[in-house]
């Protein structure tokens, strides 16, 4: 990406010049009052990267897709006017991916550049790659940046390790290949995102570089991630975000202020992200975090939660556990 100009490819590529629709939008004034301003969302610095993020962060996969058209937008904008300022998604982030209806609707990405560009100051974005060659990974990135309407990433994650990866071959092809797009200025920071290995996110965190990594954790334990992959990352100051936090558990056997607290008071755990369903649900999560940050002292029983949950660790409760569950497109 030597000779890459990347205003001008945003201002002529044909995806990045589609003008932004606005309909379905209502005015920010309407989706909240002035006593929700009062109090922010608490932000922690993300390992070493420096940036501030919210401690609920959102997800563009399956959740954020099934919200229709005219829904996800006033969705989207809560959650950025609200105080989350890290918002998470990948390619292959798309309702057909998903099963979830009209092919044409516009996927995660999509979605992201028809509201975030005007907040482009106030937030994070955040992509990923799902191809492990590196020659494809300057024209990923260059085709994220259209669908999302900027010209750089904050943060760019190899979607989905797991057992079948060879640390070996990402680090002298993919890694390298991404630490060369950190150093144009394209991509802010790098890393990687895993539900299925905690070994294999062990070895990436131990042997290369990374900025971030995205990891599943919740109190089923399931997955080993805070026991085996946690301390790596710790180790190295390597800022985490906690994944499925929620998924399959929640007003199963724990309500959701357990499950964000659990995560919360994990150390080393800076953010969690969490796709929303409507503005419902979103609202109970933003204030759920609100609430954290207003508390000095925080009264889950950890052990007690990890022995009521142990249960459901397991493909029987967890749908992301079950054999050929697709995380956007990519079988894990």
């Amino acid at each position: 990406m030597k000779n890459y100009s990347r205003r001008k490819f945003i201002q002529n590529s044909a995806i990045g010049a589609a003008a932004v629709s606005t309909s379905g939008l209502i005015s920010s004034c309407s989706l909240f009052s002035d006593k929700d301003k009062e109090v922010k969302i608490p932000q922690r610095t993300l390992g070493n990267t420096g940036l501030k993020v919210s401690i609920l962060s959102f997800g563009g996969g399956s959740q954020f897709l099934k919200n229709n058209d005219g829904d996800w937008e006033k969705v989207l904008r809560k959650a950025v006017e609200s105080g989350i300022n890290l918002f998470d998604t990948a390619p292959s982030y798309t309702v057909s991916s998903f099963g979830l209806g009209d092919s044409k609707s516009l996927g995660g990405e999509e979605r992201y550049g028809h509201i975030l560009p005007e907040y482009r100051d106030k937030i994070y974005l955040s992509t990923k790659l799902e191809s492990r060659d590196p020659e494809e990974a300057e024209k990923a990135v260059e085709t994220s940046l259209a669908r999302m309407k900027t010209d750089y990433l904050d943060i760019l994650m190899i979607h989905g390790i797991a057992p079948s990866d060879d640390v070996a071959k990402i680090e002298k092809g993919l890694y390298k290949e991404m630490v060369r797009l950190k150093e144009t200025g394209v991509v802010k920071y790098i890393g990687f995102s895993s539900m299925d290995s905690a070994e294999r996110s062990k070895d990436m965190l131990e042997k290369l570089d990374f900025d971030v990594c995205m990891l599943a954790m919740n109190p089923t334990m399931y997955g080993d991630y805070t026991s085996v992959a946690f301390p790596a990352a710790r180790k190295k100051n390597t800022g985490i975000i906690a994944m499925k936090v929620m998924r399959n558990i929640v007003g199963v056997e724990a309500t959701a202020k357990e499950l964000f607290e659990y995560a919360w008071t994990e150390e080393g755990v800076e953010s969690t992200i969490v796709g929303h369903f409507g503005i419902g649900p979103l609202e109970e999560n933003i204030k759920l975090a609100k609430e954290y940050g207003k508390n000095e002292l925080v009264g889950i029983d950890r052990q007690e939660l990890e022995n009521r949950l142990a249960k459901l660790a397991g493909p029987h409760a967890l749908c992301w556990a079950q054999p050929g569950y697709r995380d956007g497109g990519i079988i894990v």
